[in-house]
């Protein structure tokens, strides 16, 4: 189905279904330390399958595990599809997947899939969408997992960028008292959890669009926590794309300490790492790197020059998104 459409399909199952919940799960877990092509194929493939398995069972047979499962596949769809820069893409599975939670009845799935609503209304620069849809989520409780830390984290930096500092900051206290409460880990993890580098690269994040120097300082400390979080994994199980925006961060900070030497270091390192996992997300926040290096009074210093030069290369040479004339 085109990933613009929104479809409620019927409900069934498909054959040796623990297998097959089994390979959703294996996906999901590799999603963050993996190239997100190849893993949005295979999604797009058991989508199918499983929404052909929904479409043949009566409506008296529906199995709420094969609707979660579906959820689950078009929920990491939906994130893979941001990945690659197609936002109506993503916001299609967005609404099948939320189909499929209601329908199966699993509140952290709702909520985490409203998180994801409310993300790509953020990266698409609707603040006061992302802002609602957060707000919205919070309905949704879920027994279990993070869902609710990312959505109170996401509402923190959508008002940040509105610049309501005072709305930022109670959302950012909602972020830690959710994290107190989460009363088990994600099922599954991977893609599906919302671990605490990410949320204190999120605070950072936070601090650094509200501005001023004493929250330059708050980011500075938020985000190095983060990093140093996500470097205790072993190489192999590195959060990529999420270690490189909690990089583009202390990057942000050095710029605004003119210490163009050390946001080099950062950015240089994010060059290397997304060389093999592009991201929309890395890609606008280094354009947004460039416009910051383009207003310090270093502007014109060879290091600015050199790194608005690199950043260019790089986003140039991503050319056509795989994606593109793909069916979603």
């Amino acid at each position: 189905m085109p990933a613009s459409e929104s479809r409620v399909p019927a409900q069934g199952g498909p054959q040796a279904p623990e297998r097959f919940h089994g390979e959703v799960v294996r996906i999901i877990v590799a999603y963050p330390h993996q190239p997100v092509f190849p893993l949005f194929v295979e999604l797009r493939e058991m989508r199918d399958k499983a929404l052909k398995a929904l479409e043949r069972r009566k409506p008296a047979e529906r199995s709420r595990e094969l609707l979660r499962t579906t959820g689950l596949i078009c929920a990491a769809m939906a994130n893979a599809a941001f990945d690659q820069g197609r936002l109506s893409a993503a916001e299609g599975q967005v609404r099948t997947a939320h189909r499929c939670a209601e329908l199966a009845e699993d509140q952290a799935l709702r909520c985490w899939i409203r998180g994801t609503e409310a993300l790509i209304a953020y990266w698409d620069e609707r603040h006061r969408d992302a802002v609602e849809l957060a707000a919205d989520g919070r309905r949704f409780v879920p027994e279990i997992g993070t869902a609710m830390v990312r959505l109170a984290a996401v509402e923190a930096r959508a008002h940040a960028h509105l610049g309501d500092a005072i709305a930022a900051e109670q959302a950012l206290a909602r972020t830690a008292l959710a994290r107190s409460e989460v009363g088990g880990p994600d099922q599954p993890g991977g893609l599906m959890e919302f671990p605490l580098p990410k949320q204190q690269a999120y605070a950072a994040t936070t601090e650094l669009w509200l501005g001023g120097q004493h929250r330059l300082a708050r980011a500075e400390r938020a985000v190095t926590e983060a990093i140093e979080g996500y470097l205790q994994d072993p190489p192999e199980r590195t959060r990529v794309g999420e270690l490189c925006l909690a990089r583009l961060d202390l990057a942000a900070v050095r710029i605004a300490a003119d210490d163009l030497d050390g946001a080099g270091e950062q950015i240089g390192a994010v060059l290397t790492a997304a060389a093999s996992r592009r991201t929309e997300a890395v890609v606008r926040r280094l354009r947004q790197l460039v416009r910051a290096l383009h207003r310090t009074r270093h502007q014109s210093a060879p290091q600015a020059i050199e790194l608005r030069e690199r950043i260019g290369a790089f986003c140039a040479a991503r050319g056509v998104s795989p994606l593109v004339n793909i069916p979603a």
